[in-house]
């Protein structure tokens, strides 16, 4: 890691730039600045975990982000034997989603095609009956 943050230095230190815009910044924003304090941080161990933790907050959770957002409705729902509580739909690639009402009662939403990388969002509501059982609606 030393190799390279000299060479950094080198690399961007004003003396070694042919450019005449390429002044200090007075706010301590230049490259040179950056790359020391980033040397300082990742040196030590203790800036280091900091950091890492301060990094970890502030990431948005990823996942697959869904093409668009069909209603079950859009669906058609399979019925008979084996296909019953399954609904379909045909992704644009000609694939197919499928939800079942398994997935449904477990409150998932975010769907992939069973051909292509495609996600949908599946808008539904799983309402209660009389029996207190979930039935999708």
């Amino acid at each position: 890691m030393a190799i390279t943050y000299h060479r950094a230095l080198l690399i961007h230190h004003p003396d070694k730039q042919h450019s005449p815009s390429s002044s200090p910044d007075t706010n301590g924003n230049d490259t040179i600045t950056q790359i020391q304090a980033a040397y300082k941080t990742l040196s030590s161990p203790t800036l280091r975990a900091a950091y890492d933790r301060q990094l970890a907050h502030s990431r948005i959770p990823t996942g697959p982000r869904p093409a668009q957002i069909v209603s079950l409705e859009d669906f058609t729902e399979e019925e008979g034997g084996e296909r019953e509580g399954r609904w379909t739909y045909v992704c644009r690639c000609g694939g197919t989603y499928v939800i079942t009402e398994r997935e449904m009662e477990d409150d998932r939403h975010l769907i992939g095609c069973g051909s292509c990388s495609e996600v949908v969002w599946v808008g539904y509501e799983v309402a209660e009956d009389e029996d207190g059982e979930g039935k999708n609606a």
